[in-house]
């Protein structure tokens, strides 16, 4: 198997680089997005590079420019845009170091935010592989401690900014126990995700008489599917906004969806357009 590995050469990822390499059973490819949110994001770069040179492996990098009023959203979604896309042009799986601490974070950020069932069933896309998910942050310094590993911080790890920090510091003093019942709760939610997934593939349809006959919520998850399915997603007022129309818009007109998505009206089905 070939991994593209996203290394931003903070303790995390070079941890996960050290274990893939030395377990040797893969062929692996280090690859680095500079978000250029600070003037020292090209050291880590050069940082991450030499890392490479250092296991021989081949590396690839590419600029964001986001500039320092880059949110933490904009960086994250540039950041998989350049990784899925040289991951597929490599004929590679991606790779990345997100651990369990990563997981409770994530979901006390969507519960911050406000969220359905599907934002416990964090970091859970099947087209990356993340063989850190059930390993805690401490254990990751203690192996890089004892393998003499060299890592660098990202300054922005320490601004009240993101909110990601903010809820970092607090969750800190989460007792384990907790968060060990938070992991596990996740794991459910995932397990209930892929069953409800392979579910929407056998309910497929573009028929829109069958949406007037099922449970609006059935039909949110149905409508989720087949947009993921066109390589497009839409937020959960933006499908309930399709919904809407898939039932009650006349034959021959156009709803505009949201996010440059398109849907158009026959008498009997509806055709889902993403932008060009």
């Amino acid at each position: 198997m070939k991994y593209v590995v996203a290394v931003s050469g903070g303790v995390d990822s070079v941890v996960l680089l050290d274990m893939l390499v030395k377990t040797g059973e893969h062929e692996l490819v280090v690859a680095h997005f500079d978000h250029g949110i600070r003037n020292e994001s090209t050291d880590d770069a050069n940082f991450v590079a030499g890392l490479a040179a250092q296991y021989g492996l081949p590396f690839k990098v590419t600029q964001g420019h986001l500039g320092s009023a880059a949110s933490e959203e904009l960086a994250r979604n540039k950041r998989y845009e350049f990784l899925k896309g040289l991951a597929d042009s490599e004929a590679a799986k991606l790779v990345t170091a997100h651990h369990s601490d990563d997981v409770v974070e994530s979901i006390a950020i969507n519960l911050t935010r406000g969220t359905g069932w599907r934002g416990l069933a964090v970091l859970n896309d099947s087209a990356i592989e993340r063989p850190l998910i059930d390993v805690t942050k401490a254990q990751l310094y203690d192996y890089a401690l004892s393998q003499g590993l060299e890592w660098v911080e990202d300054e922005t790890n320490q601004s009240y900014r993101y909110l990601r920090n903010r809820l970092r510091r607090k969750l800190g003093a989460a007792p384990e126990e907790a968060k060990r019942t938070v992991r596990a709760l996740r794991n459910d939610q995932c397990r209930i995700a892929k069953r409800i997934d392979e579910e929407c593939a056998q309910l497929q349809t573009t028929s829109r008489y069958f949406f007037t006959m099922i449970d609006d919520a059935i039909s949110l998850e149905l409508l989720r599917h087949i947009l993921a399915e066109n390589s497009a997603s839409l937020t959960r007022p933006q499908r309930r906004r399709l919904l809407l129309g898939i039932k009650t818009a006349a034959a021959g007109t156009t709803l505009d969806a949201g996010n440059g998505i398109k849907a158009s009206f026959t008498s009997r089905n509806f055709i889902v357009k993403q932008p060009l």
